[in-house]
């Protein structure tokens, strides 16, 4: 065979097509990569127990990267160990503090599967409740517990910038921020420093397989750092264009089965 490849794959808008399901075509050019000896794992932004189902899924045994690197697990090997990094408890008081001072929807504070609303929201929490979290509502000045693996604003578009223009000015070398667009305008804050391909070289440490031998596909601009640090770093077509400017290569989009084509080819899998 080929040597052993570490295959690292994005969920939303790269393994994942539209309606949220792994097409069958994809899924049997990875079972057969895993039959050739490739190793294959998952790093997405979403918490594990919105993704475990794919996970399980996928039959995988190897660690996930969650919350872009917040936390970061091997869910079939607990002798492996839990890396979480989440915010500091001061920092977090102080955002939701000024907060006060912008229109804002909502904000939700994640602590591992755990979600804390500051405010009820049933559309939010729809779009938050995969894998059945434990839900609490109420100012997160008094109900948040612990410090938060994640915070997210939710508000209008238009003060989107203003808000993130405060967090740089405040909180630049604490926090790392980004903004998601439809269905909500959302800023999503973590601790400075994290990412991805943290997770992914823990990984590689692991499974003994040297960064040059990481395959990583994405989309979106927190795939950034996976997929410079990948020796193979794969822009779905539906990517948007930074990430096709910072990839090696660029395949079909999660809709025309982009990681099971690119993988067959790269891979020499000679699946139908």
């Amino acid at each position: 065979m080929t040597q052993k490849h570490l295959i690292v794959l994005d969920l939303d808008g790269t393994l994942l097509r539209d309606n949220k399901t792994i097409s069958q075509k994809t899924k049997e050019v990875i079972f057969k990569a895993r039959e050739a000896g490739h190793e294959v794992m998952i790093a997405t932004g979403r918490p594990y127990r919105s993704s475990e189902m794919y996970y399980k899924e996928m039959q995988m045994t190897t660690p996930i990267v969650n919350f872009n690197g917040a936390f970061i697990h091997h869910p079939t090997n607990p002798k492996w160990g839990i890396r979480h990094t989440p915010l500091d408890m001061k920092v977090t008081r102080d955002i939701i503090d000024a907060s006060q001072d912008f229109k804002f929807n909502n904000i939700i504070a994640e602590v591992l599967d755990d979600v804390y609303y500051h405010y009820h929201d049933e559309k939010l929490m729809n779009m938050f409740n995969l894998g059945n979290p434990k839900v609490t509502t109420g100012d997160l000045r008094n109900f948040l517990p612990a410090s938060p693996t994640s915070m997210l604003i939710h508000t209008d578009q238009e003060q989107i910038t203003q808000i993130q223009r405060h967090l740089n000015d405040v909180h630049a070398e604490v926090i790392h921020q980004r903004s998601w667009g439809e269905p909500f305008h959302i800023i999503e804050i973590v601790k400075a420093g994290l990412n991805k391909a943290i997770g992914i070289q823990q990984a590689c440490d692991y499974l003994n397989i040297p960064k040059e031998r990481v395959i990583a596909f994405g989309d979106e601009d927190n795939d950034l750092e996976m997929l410079d640090f990948a020796g193979i770093g794969v822009a779905m077509g539906n990517g948007i264009d930074a990430v096709k400017t910072a990839a090696n290569e660029v395949t079909l989009t999660n809709e025309e089965d982009g990681i099971g084509i690119f993988l067959n080819d790269y891979l020499n899998l000679k699946t139908h």
